[in-house]
Parts: C-alpha cells; structure tokens; sequence
C-alpha cells in the first residue's frame, strides 16, 4: 500500500537541546498558513510552561525562506482571528525563552523578513533578497512596523515599509535588522557554531540574560534598576549554591 499523506508544510524535529522549525511549503513559496502557525504555537506554548530545549532554528526547504503568510480570511471575524494568530505568533517567539536563530538561505518577503528580525539572530545568505512588498498592494505592514522600530533608526525603517524596495543582506546589516551576512555554503555550518556556544552557556542565566535584555528596552531606566537589583541578587545567590 502506497503512503499518500501529504508531507507536512512545517517540519518540527527536536535533536538534543535543539529544536527545529524547517518550512517545507514548497509549492507557495514557504508561504505560513493557519496549520503551520498553529502546529508553532503549540510548541511554543508547552516551551514557555516547561522548557525542554535551548535554541530554537528556523529554517526552510527549497530556494526560497519565506514569502510572505496566508491571507485566508473573508470577512472580519475571520480576518480578525487570522491577525490575532499571527501577533501571538510573533508575540510568542519574541519572548520564548528559547535562543532563536533564523536561517535565511533564501529570498525572505513580508511576513517571512520580520520572522527572521524577530529571532534573537538572524543569519542570511549573501544571495538572499529581503523586502517589505505590502505597501505595493496598499496595505501598510502594521504587524512588522510594531516592533520594527527596536531595531532600526526611523529613517532607515520607515523607507523599507512605505516602498517596498528590495534590500540586499548586506545593506540590513548595515541597519541592524539581521546579525551576520553569510556565503550560502556556510549558513549551516555558521548556525551549527552558534547553537554550540549557546549549549555552553549555563541555562538559566542564558534564559535570564535574554528575559532581562527584553524586559530592559520596553521599560524606564528606574524600572530596569530595580529588575537589575533583584536579577543580580537572585542570579549570584543561586551561583554560589550550585559551587
């Protein structure tokens, strides 16, 4: 008897303390649709109760990263759900206590650019094409401009999203919106490097360190005093007991 299930459009594996993403939606571009947001989301709901892993690699199969989600909804109600998901999703993966790195070996549009701004690190082949294209079918990107502004300067960010110019890698690392340009061949490996290091780390302060960094820009500087205060405190307590 032949198998005739359908391979699924997001591959979720873990190996160790790592857990993958790899978009397997071939045929639509990589494109994110309702079933793979929801089989994310799940994994990253049962990571922030109870964390099983440490990093967190968003990749993808076939020449491209991600073009962009699925646009299902037909009337408001849907519409509304449909954008409720996908600001979970983001809302999600920001604050995970998994080290997020995206693998971007390939043209990253829309929603597929602002999935891998999200990630604590963002890898990208030097061939790779990246672009904000919304506003080239008059709809402003307000799920990207969001937090866009926490990376990049104003005048840098705002041109991205008005036209829909395509960047190349090299010109968003000059805007800070990636980590690293890579040659193709080596996006891997550089991926397989940094995921060890993470490992290295000791896991709370890791996941703290990461927690605090958040927390530090949405909040007032008196409010991160006292978040440092009690961190420190906690942090060199529980290190002196584990010598």
């Amino acid at each position: 008897m032949h198998n005739t299930s359908q391979p699924s459009p997001v591959l979720i594996e873990r190996e160790g303390e790592i857990l993958s993403f790899t978009l397997n939606n071939l045929a639509h571009g990589n494109e994110i649709n309702g079933a793979m947001f929801d089989a994310m989301l799940a994994v990253l709901r049962q990571e922030a109760l109870t964390p099983t892993a440490r990093v967190l690699r968003i990749r993808a199969l076939g020449e491209v990263f991600c073009t962009g989600r699925e646009r299902a909804g037909r009337d408001a109600a849907s519409v509304h759900a449909e954008v409720s998901r996908l600001i979970e999703f983001k809302r999600m993966l920001r604050a995970s206590p998994l080290i997020t790195i995206a693998e971007v070996q390939g043209n990253a549009h829309g929603f597929g650019f602002g999935l891998a701004i999200l990630c604590d690190f963002a890898l990208v082949s030097s061939s790779a094409e990246l672009a904000f294209p919304e506003m080239r079918k008059g709809l402003p990107p307000a799920a990207i401009m969001a937090y866009l502004g926490d990376y990049a300067l104003p005048k840098a960010a705002f041109p991205l999203v008005l036209f829909g110019d395509a960047i190349a890698p090299e010109q968003a690392l000059q805007f800070g919106l990636i980590s690293e340009v890579c040659a193709p061949h080596a996006l891997g490996a550089r991926a397989d490097a940094l995921s060890a290091r993470v490992l290295q780390l000791d896991v709370d302060g890791a996941r703290n360190c990461k927690r605090f960094f958040q927390l530090a820009q949405e909040n007032s500087l008196e409010q991160n005093f006292r978040l440092a205060t009690e961190m420190l405190t906690v942090n060199t307590l529980r290190l002196m007991q584990s010598r």
